[in-house]
């Protein structure tokens, strides 16, 4: 084998998953979709989809932007988030819902899971069951604590291939004492104990002044001590007027969430100027230019896409760095080709790979 040629290519389909938040505004930008489809893996819905957009007046159900989104990410290959089934901070249910006695919230209650869960069974891969649960409480002081765990038992039972999140923020600033590590992880324990299936931990991210990484990894190092559930980054953004500093912070999050063996994925909070919930955070201009925070976000994708070319030495050894995924190697001698996958786990110690190719 030595002096035989070697590429080792990274699967771009196995890659760490990244994805935007999108809306029905945003996806008739060709510039948005352009950006989006090129960069991104998954999509999450900014509004379309949450109670209080298909149903704001009792009875009214409305589901057409939600498809509308759902066929877009359809068309362009894009896994989708369900955000969110319930929100149980008080400001953000609908009047008609606040003003229910306590018999008919909890049929209201039963009623959006069933045709939420029913109508896009198998279509969203995760669900935001009751977002902000560290923050509001609005279900659980109507009708008790039960009803926390029995809406991730619904939705386990309504849609079981769909991984179900609770889903917060502040969690990774250390700056919000109702929102520390330990009271999300005493969050999780108490739904399990309920029979609720948590399949995982979404971390939001809106950040608008420095973190230091360290803070974002004691963080996260200690939320994976919640039963090895799996860590998403969920609605990430970087407030910051100066573009270069923005860019700074962005990189910071990233970095952290990439290399942590719990993180699986990140989801930003929208991209484009003008599309977006936050000012100043934006990595693309209006016109589809690539600011520097974006330019960022984009040299840090082609650094974690490993594809190394070189000969075998004497030993018949071939070393590259690889970041964890899926690879193919082919080797290349004068007398034909072969190819050979393997996985890349996350960490950073070396990992040995005997590959016995026979040319």
């Amino acid at each position: 084998m030595a002096g035989a040629s070697i590429r080792v290519a990274q699967l771009l389909e196995n890659r760490f998953p990244f994805g935007s938040c999108i809306n029905k505004t945003a996806i008739r930008n060709p510039k948005f979709v352009d950006f989006f489809c090129e960069n991104f893996d998954w999509a999450v819905f900014e509004n379309e989809l949450k109670w209080y957009s298909t149903e704001p007046q009792r009875g009214q159900i409305n589901y057409r932007d939600a498809d509308e989104l759902l066929d877009f990410c359809h068309r362009y290959g894009k896994s989708a988030r369900g955000h969110c089934i319930f929100w149980a901070v008080d400001g953000d249910v609908q009047q008609w819902v606040k003003d229910l006695g306590r018999d008919d919230l909890a049929a209201a209650v039963q009623g959006r899971l069933h045709g939420l869960l029913s109508r896009y069974a198998g279509r969203f891969r995760h669900y935001d069951v009751n977002n902000e649960m560290l923050h509001g409480r609005f279900y659980r002081d109507r009708l008790g604590d039960g009803v926390a765990p029995l809406m991730f038992r619904e939705a386990a039972r309504l849609d079981p291939a769909a991984r179900l999140f609770v889903n917060d923020y502040n969690v990774l600033r250390g700056n919000d004492p109702n929102a520390t590590p330990e009271k999300y992880v005493e969050l999780v324990d108490a739904l399990r104990r309920g029979g609720a299936a948590v399949g995982g931990i979404g971390v939001q991210g809106h950040m608008d002044s420095p973190v230091a990484g360290q803070v974002i990894r004691a963080a996260l190092d200690k939320l994976a001590a919640a039963g090895g559930a799996p860590i998403w980054i969920t609605e990430l953004d970087v407030s910051e007027p100066d573009v270069g500093l923005r860019a700074d912070d962005l990189e910071v999050v990233l970095r952290e969430a990439y290399a942590h063996p719990a993180v699986e994925g990140v989801v930003l909070w929208g991209f484009m100027e003008g599309q977006m919930w936050r000012r100043d955070a934006y990595l693309v201009d209006a016109d589809g230019t690539v600011n520097e925070a974006g330019q960022r976000f984009l040299q840090l994708q082609r650094e974690w896409r490993s594809d190394a070319r070189g000969i075998v030495d004497g030993d018949g050894r071939f070393k590259f760095r690889g970041f964890h995924g899926t690879y193919v190697a082919q080797v290349t001698t004068a007398t034909g080709k072969m190819l050979k996958t393997f996985t890349v786990e996350k960490g950073d110690n070396s990992l040995e790979l005997d590959l016995d190719i026979e040319i």
